[in-house]
């Protein structure tokens, strides 16, 4: 267990903007679906999935599994990078709710603005935990909703 603490710390000091969207990028589940990743500065990242055979289902849109596994990780990401090395972050649980059929590309953007990292550090520093929720939508190349994702993050100081 001490080895899996020291080398998340050792990642998490090294994997900063440029260098975290690489790896996410190259990251084998993404780029089986062909999920591209774009920061957008220190609180935010797009991810966005072009349509292909192999993230289609039987019908003819986007496999759900891949819609959600493009959402997954961004919330936690933003989290563990702004509040810093003291504090832990991650999922706690999520759900999709598929409003539409989602075709061609799809986008979604994850953004956590300052003043709610504050209020996530205050709640923690003060009662030992937080568990925000956050919520993105997944929208097509029309600007039409998609799907909905809600996620759970559970928050604490890091041990």
């Amino acid at each position: 267990m001490k080895i899996f603490r020291a080398l998340r710390k050792r990642l998490s000091a090294q994997l900063k903007g440029p260098q975290l969207t690489r790896v996410l990028n190259l990251y084998p589940p993404y780029l089986g679906a062909g999920v591209r990743v774009r920061e957008l500065g220190p609180r935010g990242y797009e991810a966005s999935m072009a349509q292909r055979p192999w993230n289609s289902n039987y019908f003819g849109a986007h496999f759900g599994g891949s819609l959600y596994s493009m959402c997954d990780p961004f919330f936690a990401l933003i989290l563990m990078k702004n509040l810093g090395p003291g504090y832990a972050a991650w999922d706690k649980s999520a759900t999709i709710r598929f409003r539409k059929p989602g075709q061609g590309r799809v986008t979604a953007r994850f953004e956590v603005p300052e003043d709610r990292i504050s209020e996530i550090r205050r709640q923690v520093d003060a009662h030992g935990k937080s568990e925000p929720v956050f919520t993105t939508q997944v929208l097509d190349e029309r600007g039409e909703l998609v799907a909905e994702v809600e996620k759970h993050v559970h928050v604490r100081k890091a041990r």
